[in-house]
């Protein structure tokens, strides 16, 4: 029975020393393909989140600001976030059950 014969060109170091590099460089190495896939899959999310709180600090600023200008944005702010009341009021509060 014969032997089939592996090619010169496979045997070579330099060919066998690419392919060891390659395997190194995509399953072994702590920069891996699948650790960058994954790392950019971080990113993107953090960066929605950014952008997110990006907005909600916008809102939170103009909310700010129209309640430190407006008396009566103050007045309805104080009352529903707070439960204030005026001395000759009454306050109920309903809840769901």
């Amino acid at each position: 029975m014969e032997v089939p014969k592996i090619p010169s060109w496979l045997r070579s170091f330099f060919f066998l020393f690419t392919v060891g590099f390659v395997l190194w460089m995509f399953f072994l190495d702590i920069n891996d393909i699948p650790s960058q896939f994954q790392r950019n899959q971080d990113i993107r999310s953090l960066e929605q989140e950014k952008d997110f709180y990006k907005r909600e600090t916008e809102k939170v600023k103009s909310d700010r600001e129209k309640l430190l200008t407006d008396d009566a944005m103050l007045e309805k702010f104080a009352r529903e976030k707070y439960l204030m009341k005026k001395p000759s009021e009454d306050v109920y509060v309903l809840e769901k059950q």
